[in-house]
């Protein structure tokens, strides 16, 4: 899964808002930066090749959902942040020592549920 651009972010943020689905002319309408419609059907077409949004024929205009859920992407994400690390260990304990407790608990849990399989 390729990383995202900050208009993608947008958008794909705008849909995970959306689960019902959303017509372009109205998700540009809901974005910060207000982008053409026509802007907003060029990224929808590239985000739906990349697998994460879904469309639907609804009369002459298409419904776009999100086809992945947002925390799939976040974890890809973070994987591939740690993929191009050069010091992968340095980087594990960089981020390990600014974590809030909270995650630093998240990880904890995920870890031992994945040791416990």
């Amino acid at each position: 899964m390729a990383r995202l651009g900050t208009l993608e972010r947008s958008i794909m943020d705008a849909l995970w808002e959306h689960p019902d689905g959303v017509f372009a002319h109205d998700l540009a309408a809901k974005l910060p930066s207000q982008p053409a419609t026509t802007t907003v059907l060029t990224v929808l077409v590239r985000l739906t090749h990349k697998g994460l949004v879904s469309r639907e024929r609804v009369g002459r205009a298409h419904l776009y959902r999100a086809a992945v859920e947002k925390d799939a992407v976040v974890a890809e994400a973070m994987r591939a942040a740690l993929d191009e690390a050069g010091d992968l260990e340095g980087a594990v304990q960089r981020f390990v020592g600014t974590v809030s407790p909270e995650v630093a608990a998240a990880l904890r849990e995920a870890l031992d549920a994945r040791d416990s399989r």
